[in-house]
């Protein structure tokens, strides 16, 4: 069992006398491709256990299901023979989340098409339950209680294997119409560029995320399996193809980034995923060649993601006290 602090302050979820509440928690699972982060968080985000779990979802969408609602049930379980109450229960899965209707609408990576998340979840656990976009409850957390504190208005970019965003204003993420906002991914800055896995090319995935970053050293230097850190690394070591990639790569990502702030105007980047490992090396540049790009925009501040892999569940259960604040 760990008891590591996702951050401080007042209870985020619903009041109560305070034996009550600190008995309460969240059951949250945020459901990647691969694994499953899984967590009991107490309203003030303090983490209380956390669990792994692989997601194997090659075994299909149902299957995939079954073992969200077992390990969901077991969190469940745990918290309870800790003398803990669950309250409630947070998903959060990648793609197109309908958030309202708690219905995973499309995720390639897990293989859900038009899921009702939620209601199998309700149904399993007897619990108020939500579910959400990863990267929006990821960008939650960070602004109520991470590198975002203190801003209104934030932009959470996880630059991982992709690249995705989350308008978060207020403490509250935008979805938008459909449930698909924040692709920043898919912004196209380099038109006629590297084919994506979207269709288009020359998109900013395409082009700096971690995954284009290592395949365009590997294909340049000949070095097969090279990731993005091996280019941050050798690039520091004075390769001087290295630093060409990954100049090329902070060019384009700053242009997507102009864009963003030219739509969204926020007062703050705050940059997570696999890539801000790279720490100085992506921000210092990142944030130079910001500003060489724009005008009459202001500039944000540009900082590092706090919370680390734990954001996605601490922000899957914000989202649901949340929602049991709204239903009480």
């Amino acid at each position: 069992m760990s008891d590591c602090t996702g951050g401080s302050g007042a209870a985020v979820g619903p009041g109560g006398h305070a034996h009550q509440a600190q008995r309460r928690v969240v059951v949250a699972l945020d459901v990647g491709g691969t694994g499953m982060k899984c967590a009991l968080v107490r309203p003030d985000g303090t983490v209380h256990h956390t669990e792994r779990h692989p997601t194997r979802a090659e075994r299909g969408p149902e299957a995939v299901l079954g073992t969200i609602l077992d390990v969901a049930a077991g969190l469940a379980d745990k918290a309870r023979a800790d003398g803990l109450e669950p309250v409630a229960a947070g998903v959060a899965v990648p793609g197109v989340v309908d958030e309202e209707n708690g219905i995973a609408a499309w995720s390639s990576n897990i293989g859900f098409r038009d899921v009702p998340v939620r209601a199998r979840l309700e149904e399993r656990l007897g619990l108020p339950a939500v579910l959400g976009h990863d990267v929006r409850v990821g960008g939650t957390a960070e602004a109520r209680l991470g590198a975002g504190r203190g801003h209104r208005h934030v932009l959470f970019v996880a630059i991982g294997t992709g690249i995705a965003a989350a308008l978060i204003v207020d403490g509250t993420g935008y979805g938008g119409a459909h449930g698909g906002a924040g692709e920043l991914g898919h912004i196209v800055v380099r038109p006629g560029g590297p084919a994506c896995p979207c269709g288009q090319r020359g998109c900013l995935e395409s082009l700096c995320s971690a995954r284009a970053i290592g395949l365009r050293y590997a294909e340049l230097a000949g070095v097969p399996g090279a990731t993005a850190l091996d280019v941050v690394t050798r690039a520091g070591q004075g390769d001087d193809l290295a630093r060409t990639v990954w100049r090329e790569a902070i060019e384009a990502l700053a242009d997507g980034m102009v864009i963003a702030q030219a739509l969204y105007d926020v007062g703050v980047f705050v940059i997570g995923g696999g890539l801000a490992e790279a720490r100085s090396e992506l921000l210092h540049p990142l944030k130079e060649t910001f500003r060489e790009r724009v005008t009459f925009h202001r500039v944000p501040e540009f900082v590092r993601a706090g919370l680390g892999d734990e954001a996605g569940c601490i922000g899957s259960a914000l989202l649901a006290l949340d929602h049991l604040e709204k239903t009480s």
